[in-house]
């Protein structure tokens, strides 16, 4: 009886819009589950002034999911955008992304909204919009194409393209937000650079990708950005930042752990494409609250740990140009001279809050060396952790 009463209010449905031109196929795929509704296109057009005809040339088109995933785009896309994105941009856009979709085995498996928000979107947050996909593309389909999962083959690309790029992290980099073309070109970017390139890397062989961020670690040491991609469900990484045992892994843990959800600056945020009620914090540009975004700050976050017995020592070792430069430190503890704590510094490569960390007791007193150089230091009670730098010649 459901069936037949939704059934004739399809028709009646059809029959009323029909005569406003909407009828047929192009309707049905307005009211898909995911799609934008036809109010919302209408919208957008009329927000895109005179930049509308090319909007309505790409959707002209392409027909079917493809045409439901470019009305899912124009939709959702900033005004900037609206006004200025060309109809070749869009649609080459478009049919890459379809591509790879049809061409990886994983392809199929990934639900539609999913792929509308993660895979087919041309940018991340606010950067420069390149045409990046094809140059990825051919890139990265060799290597993705050896892999069985989602999660195998966004491990190997985070290992393989930024070399084959001559890529890699620096603070000398012009923005922070630049595009792949852009970061490139320099062979250097920050943590949301390498994050947006490899989330793009991801997205141009049909993996599910996303920034994630926070404006500011609880411990006040500064911002970070990193990559989630889905396989069933989220998994981060650290761009640049591989590890061998794969994803889930990160310096940051630690710090992302003392994330607070409630707290605008201390949480951790996931951008979306898809409009949301919260925006993504960006921190180059604060008053830009284009990107959307989603709270995740329980996907990282431990409970208080009021029961934690040590403090975290924190190692950087500068050179007389006060740049980091990597070199083997020791930690011993005073009160037993054959307890040795041991780690390598980070140089220049590594992002800034990366800094070698040692659990250590508080109170206690410990010798921190660096070659024939050492410093004595007492762990202070009252904090969670401190850092010391030692410069070497």
């Amino acid at each position: 009886m459901r069936t037949r009463r939704m059934r004739k209010l399809v028709l009646l449905l059809t029959v009323a819009l029909g005569t406003l031109g909407l009828s047929g196929p192009h309707w049905v795929s307005l009211c898909h589950a995911q799609d934008a509704t036809p109010a919302e296109v209408g919208q957008a057009l009329n927000t895109a002034g005179d930049n509308r005809p090319q909007l309505e040339r790409a959707l002209a088109e392409t027909s079917g999911e493809e045409r439901r995933g470019m009305e899912f785009l124009i939709a959702n896309m900033p005004e900037s955008d609206l006004q200025s994105l060309s109809a070749d941009f869009l649609l080459e856009n478009s049919r890459l992304a379809w591509q790879a979709r049809r061409e990886l085995p994983w392809g199929k498996q990934i639900p539609e909204a999913i792929f509308f928000n993660n895979v087919l979107p041309y940018a991340n947050v606010d950067e420069k919009r390149d045409p990046w996909r094809k140059e990825l593309l051919e890139l990265c389909l060799p290597i993705a194409k050896e892999c069985q999962t989602p999660s195998e083959a966004a491990s190997r690309l985070n290992t393989e393209v930024f070399p084959k790029l001559k890529l890699g992290y620096s603070t000398q980099r012009k923005a922070p937000n630049q595009s792949p073309k852009e970061s490139i070109e320099q062979g250097k970017a920050s943590c949301t650079g390498l994050s947006i390139v490899l989330s793009d890397a991801c997205r141009a062989v049909c993996i599910p990708a996303r920034l994630v961020g926070t404006p500011l670690w609880a411990n006040k040491r500064g911002n970070h950005t990193w990559v989630e991609i889905w396989d069933g469900d989220w998994h981060f990484t650290g761009a640049c930042e591989p590890d061998k045992n794969g994803l889930d892994r990160g310096w940051f843990i630690g710090d992302a752990a003392q994330a607070k959800k409630d707290s605008f600056e201390h949480a951790i945020y996931a951008a979306s494409f898809a409009k949301t009620k919260q925006h993504f914090p960006l921190v180059w540009a604060m008053r830009n609250k284009s990107v959307p975004a989603e709270n995740v700050t329980d996907r990282y976050a431990r409970p208080d740990e009021s029961n934690k017995t040590t403090v975290r020592l924190l190692v950087r070792v500068l050179n007389g140009e006060r740049q980091r430069v990597v070199q083997p430190v020791r930690v011993i503890a005073q009160t037993d001279e054959k307890a040795e704590l041991l780690g390598d510094s980070r140089g220049e490569t590594a992002d800034l809050n990366d800094i070698l960390r040692f659990e250590v007791q508080p109170g206690a007193d410990y010798v921190v060396k660096v070659g024939n150089l050492e410093r004595k230091v007492r762990v202070v009670t009252d904090t969670d952790e401190f850092v010391v730098e030692i410069v070497v010649p």
